[in-house]
């Protein structure tokens, strides 16, 4: 999951940026690179917003509030929990 968060950011920025490297060497500018910069971190920034929202929502992380199927055993303890939910999202 951090992994993904990092994938998600880094790259916007970095197709942004040789997007805008491209751009200027094409048109022989030095300004479009800056601005195609910040394009792809905004787009980075949305990537991960929207990736931390959605993980709330999805059931097969444990402590979301998106699926009572998580704590609907209030006898199981931890890795219990987390065989189930593994098993459930394997028969999905």
């Amino acid at each position: 999951m951090v992994l993904q968060f990092g994938i998600n950011m880094i790259v916007p920025i970095l197709l942004c940026t040789f997007v805008g490297i491209f751009l200027d060497r094409l048109f022989s500018t030095s300004f479009i690179v800056i601005i195609m910069f910040f394009l792809g971190a905004l787009a980075g920034f949305r990537n991960i917003f929207v990736f931390a929202r959605n993980m709330n929502k999805h059931s097969t992380y444990l402590g979301s509030d998106a699926d009572e199927s998580v704590s609907s055993h209030p006898d199981e303890d931890f890795a219990e929990k987390m065989d189930r939910v593994y098993k459930d999202n394997m028969n999905e």
